[in-house]
């Protein structure tokens, strides 16, 4: 399956799956926590290949934002490997926010991790789009999109299922045109 078509249908699925963790009032651990965390991990790792095929698309004035993007992907994984290794070692959800609080008082963890990474991710993916799109690459409301999409985890994470239908809309045109990198 194309990298542009599984990586939002991943965060869908990741999305949906933290609402039915949530049903009985708190996330973690259990099935649909480890579950929605470890289609998360996979789509970062796609989101990877996208960035670099984006950049491939733009030329070697974008090298350095899939490089910075990749960067924000990363510690996202690592956020999100803490997250599965607490949820698969914890019996509970107490017992989750105790072992997740010693990792984060890991010097440096919390602050790249948590606090910089997703951000570095979504400037760096934005960038890319808003590059392909004065590239006429995609169409102006592709940026729109993928920027609504960015914003919906923090208006509140509920809203991420709606962000990642966005973001599948907004990559179906670039699903269409691959670039050498993924072929």
């Amino acid at each position: 399956m194309n990298a542009y078509i599984a990586a939002p249908l991943l965060v869908l699925f990741y999305g949906l799956a933290r609402m039915v963790d949530g049903f009985d009032g708190e996330r973690g651990p259990g099935a649909a926590w480890t579950l929605g965390h470890l289609a998360f991990l996979a789509a970062l790792l796609l989101f990877i290949r996208i960035f670099w095929d984006m950049a491939a698309r733009i030329g070697p004035r974008a090298l350095w934002v899939a490089a910075v993007a990749t960067v924000g992907a990363v510690g996202f994984i690592g956020q999100f490997a803490v997250d599965v290794v607490v949820g698969l070692i914890a019996s509970d959800h107490a017992g989750m926010a105790a072992l997740s609080r010693q990792v984060r008082e890991v010097p440096g963890v919390a602050l790249f991790c948590y606090e910089l990474a997703p951000y570095v991710f979504s400037v760096g993916q934005l960038t890319l789009v808003v590059m392909l799109a004065l590239r006429k690459e995609v169409r102006v409301w592709t940026p729109v999109l993928v920027f609504a999409d960015l914003v919906m985890p923090i208006v509140s994470k509920d809203l991420i299922p709606v962000g990642a239908v966005l973001l599948f809309v907004s990559f179906l045109p670039l699903a269409r045109r691959r670039a050498s990198v993924l072929v």
